[in-house]
């Protein structure tokens, strides 16, 4: 059913990036691709993924599926988010605060992808500690969750 709403959505899916990988066993090295995708409505719900394969297609593919599956939403406010927000995941940690329209996007690779697809155009961001795209993304999606509305706020007070 999701699958269905989310294929009659316009989506926007942006590969980050494409990793080779091996599994050293007894009888040789496996090699495989990881993708690390980012899918989203350009309307505040946007999701990651990653996935494992062979080959990239299959990989890319896999990475998708898993997005679709993982999408949360993002208040916005205008084309900005509510307020500042912080988090950390491993070695990654994150800073996003909000801009004046027409400021524009100031982000990392990893964060850019997933703002652009969630439609979040005008936007600060800072990354600090490791730059590996997973946890970044990860870090990125940890705060955003983070984020409340002021009507939210007003509506648990009364």
């Amino acid at each position: 059913m999701k699958e269905q709403l989310l294929d009659a959505i316009e989506e926007k899916q942006v590969v980050v990036e494409i990793k080779r990988v091996m599994k050293v066993t007894k009888g040789g090295k496996n090699l495989n691709f990881r993708a690390l995708v980012v899918v989203g409505d350009g309307k505040g719900t946007a999701g990651f993924g990653t996935g494992k394969a062979a080959e990239v297609p299959e990989a890319i593919r896999k990475a998708t599926q898993q997005a679709r599956k993982n999408m949360i939403t993002i208040p916005v406010k205008e084309t900005t988010i509510p307020h500042e927000v912080h988090a950390k995941f491993g070695a990654s940690r994150v800073i996003i605060k909000p801009a004046v329209r027409g400021h524009g996007m100031v982000a990392g690779r990893a964060m850019r992808a997933f703002f652009e697809v969630c439609g979040i155009a005008d936007i600060t961001c800072k990354s600090y500690g490791s730059t590996n795209p997973l946890n970044v993304i990860n870090a990125t999606v940890k705060a955003l969750l983070k984020l409340k509305r002021k009507e939210d706020d007003e509506t648990r007070n009364d």
